[in-house]
């Protein structure tokens, strides 16, 4: 018997006769885009969410320390179940991403106070599931925010890229969908 193909498999999930299926995954995209094109002609996108590359601890703070990101831990640790630790275990590419492009962008220095460990509010968005991070306020960071991206209401600004920065009363809490135009 023939092992089934991932045309085949997408047309028993999807229960639809599929013309094409294309999987676009460029290097360094934190997720890839299932396109579908449907015998009516009419192209669909599946959701891209379970295709979302998580980083280990180690490959995110690489990426940070390249970058010249900082970071800090009430209790001087990493461990992803303490809520006085600053963890990335099990980040977003794209929320990394963000960060560098914010890091980038700005020439601000940027300094991450808060990554996946719990202790945060939850949801699908949550710091636990890797979209999240809570950066140190400073004048330069406050200033670049506030001038460059759209005020929506309660102390929330939307960049132009659709990430949300919230600010709370001693830190800048970023929801990352995407990588900000990395």
């Amino acid at each position: 018997m023939k092992p089934p193909t991932k045309k085949s498999l997408w047309r028993a999930a999807v229960g639809v006769p599929v013309l094409s299926l294309a999987l676009l995954a460029l290097p360094g995209t934190a997720q890839a885009t299932t396109a579908v094109r449907a015998a009516s002609g009419t192209s669909v996108q599946a959701p891209a969410a379970a295709l979302v590359t998580k980083l280990t601890h180690s490959q995110a703070t690489s990426r940070f320390r390249a970058a010249g990101i900082t970071w800090s831990s009430s209790g001087g640790c990493s461990d992803r179940n303490n809520p006085t630790c600053t963890s990335f275990e099990q980040i977003n590419l794209a929320t990394v991403q963000g960060a560098e492009t914010l890091k980038s962008a700005s020439g601000c220095a940027i300094h991450i106070t808060g990554g996946t460990e719990t202790g945060h509010a939850s949801g699908t968005y949550s710091h636990w599931n890797g979209y999240k991070l809570d950066y140190r306020l400073s004048t330069c960071l406050d200033n670049y925010i506030t001038s460059r991206f759209a005020y929506i209401g309660g102390n929330k600004y939307q960049s132009g890229s659709g990430n949300i920065y919230f600010r709370e009363s001693n830190h800048w809490d970023v929801t990352y969908y995407n990588c900000g135009g990395c």
